[in-house]
């Protein structure tokens, strides 16, 4: 048999085939294989990264809640900080009347003899005191406030005041405190640091307020309460309004220690009312026992209930009522009482001689654009009720038994047969309006003041912002002008910061004695040429005080 070429190679080429088809494939499968193994590769790449990603998530979310935690625990997130300064230059004349001074020791036993039933004898000639001019031409004082507000839990805070009130030139009052008002005798508790005296850093408030209890709108407030420069005050000491606390300052200007209640009722029409009962402690009477020794005084409260009735922006009318138990004679002074030469009997509490009502109005608005500025208007009335228990006073400490006394009580005065007088209520009243014109674009506030007190009007204003007497304590009247030009500087501590100029005159005309003195009847002015109606300070006539300051709020 013949195999021809073509034959064979063809058989040559059949026998390849199965070879090379086999290779093929094993080529494949190492690919397949290889990217197999690239893709489990590629698999566990992408675990590990979402693995990555996920711890990478976990620490941002830790991170953020820290960072939160930090942010919140922050001393910028819980404390505010905030004050002011103020220089101030004053300049005071006073006018006094002529008089019979009582606490002359010749005159005051001429008079207690013809209380008496002595024969008429004309009075010594020294209880006679003439008529004089006081003043301080220049008087400079450097007044310092801290304030700080902690937020403790989610709705308990605390705030806090610092206060440092110095003359220039003194570490004592010796040359504010004088002859010639009680408020203005001495410096004591409820004073501190709103009367010129030495360099020491008082703390003149320190109060907790745990609001939205039971998650409504009550607050509970305790503490050294900020009772002093109340509404409408703050417009001529150019602040802003206490909110929801302080006191009309026709009626109480004073540093208490005590505490608030209060309800805020979500009445729409009326803007944002309130109502809160107010209590305090004046006086701290400390131990008493049984024994005719001991301790007789009872402590001073004061209970009182204001109402907020309306509150807008545009107007805020309020009613308050204040009972005060247990009046004293006199505070306990913290620094050198002038009284002391009475015989000891105004240099501490040492009877209590009743009690006093108040009743005031605070009605204050504002008129937005009138003319080229902002109108801020007040007008505020008030009365007060004295009540006397028929306590007195014996300033003299003459000796004889009684009724051989002059003797003084809550708002009377005069001898009986017994220790105690007849006990007469006094009710006096006094009114208070002004306004405020602010000029926005200048940065100048006008403002003008007035009020007057009738001869039987008391209030308790002792922390005043007037250096010769609370004027709203005035018995006649008084008239206030004053000017604050602000600076155009860019606020760096705070929205509220800023820095002012201000220049200021006060005058005085009192129409009977005893202005913010409980102790005794008031006597008219025009009475006084009877050796009967002697005194025991200098009656002021008139009184002036032009004054300036420089102020900085941050």
């Amino acid at each position: 048999m013949r195999i021809t070429k073509k034959v064979i190679a063809a058989f040559i080429l059949a026998a390849m085939l199965p070879v090379s088809a086999f290779a093929a494939d094993a080529e494949l499968q190492k690919k397949i294989d290889d990217l197999s193994q690239q893709l489990e590769s590629l698999r566990q790449q992408v675990q590990k990264s979402d693995e990555k990603a996920k711890l990478t998530e976990e620490k941002v979310e830790k991170t953020e809640a820290l960072a939160k935690q930090t942010d919140e625990k922050s001393i910028g997130k819980w404390l505010t900080i905030s004050g002011d300064y103020r220089f101030r230059v004053d300049s005071l004349t006073g006018n006094v009347n002529s008089y019979y001074n009582i606490m002359d020791p010749t005159f005051a036993n001429w008079m207690l003899g013809q209380m008496n039933g002595a024969p008429p004898a004309p009075p010594p000639a020294s209880g006679s005191a003439a008529g004089f001019r006081a003043h301080n031409d220049t008087l400079y004082t450097n007044r310092f406030g801290l304030n700080l507000k902690a937020k403790a839990t989610e709705n308990v805070t605390v705030k806090a005041r610092l206060l440092m009130y110095k003359v220039s030139g003194a570490q004592n009052d010796s040359s504010v405190i004088g002859p010639y008002f009680a408020d203005r005798s001495g410096i004591f508790d409820g004073t501190l640091g709103h009367v010129p005296s030495d360099g020491q850093l008082t703390v003149d408030q320190a109060y907790a307020t745990w609001s939205n209890i039971a998650e409504q709108p009550v607050w509970f407030s305790v503490g050294r309460r900020p009772s002093a420069g109340g509404s409408p005050s703050n417009l001529r000491n150019n602040t802003e309004k206490n909110g929801t606390a302080g006191t009309p300052a026709l009626l109480v200007d004073y540093a208490f220690d005590g505490m608030t209640l209060g309800y805020a009722p979500d009445i729409e029409t009326l803007g944002s009312p309130f109502i809160k009962l107010c209590y305090g402690r004046g006086f701290e009477s400390g131990y008493s026992g049984s024994t005719p020794a001991s301790n007789s005084l009872g402590d001073t409260d004061m209970l009182g209930v204001q109402i907020v009735g309306y509150n807008t922006d545009a107007v805020t009318a309020t009613f308050q009522w204040n009972h005060a138990f247990n009046i004293f004679n006199s505070p306990a002074f913290v620094t050198g009482p002038y009284l002391t030469q009475f015989g000891g009997a105004f240099s501490s509490p040492s009877v209590n001689l009743g009690d006093i009502d108040w009743y005031g109005i605070d009605i204050v608005g504002k008129v937005d654009k009138l003319g080229f500025g902002n109108m801020n208007w007040f007008f505020d009335a008030a009365l007060s009720v004295a009540q006397p228990n028929g306590n007195y006073v014996d300033p003299f400490n003459m000796t004889g038994a009684p009724p051989n006394r002059p003797v003084m009580g809550l708002m009377n005065s005069g001898t009986t047969t017994t220790y105690g007088q007849t006990k007469q209520d006094k009710t006096g009243w006094s009114i208070f309006l002004g306004g405020r014109y602010d000029i926005e674009s200048t940065g100048t506030k006008l403002g003008f003041e007035y009020n007057h007190g009738s001869d039987d009007w008391i209030t308790f204003a002792p922390a005043a912002d007037d250096i010769w007497t609370a004027k709203l304590g005035t018995r006649g009247d008084v008239i206030e002008t004053y000017v604050i030009q602000e600076l155009p500087l860019k606020p760096i501590s705070s929205i509220l910061s800023k820095v002012f100029f201000k220049l200021g005159y006060q005058y005085y005309w009192f129409n009977a004695t005893g202005s913010n003195n409980w102790v005794g009847s008031s006597t008219n002015l025009s009475n006084l040429n009877s050796p009967m109606n002697a005194q025991m300070v200098a009656p002021v006539k008139t009184a002036q005080d032009i004054y300036g300051t420089f102020e900085v709020h941050f």
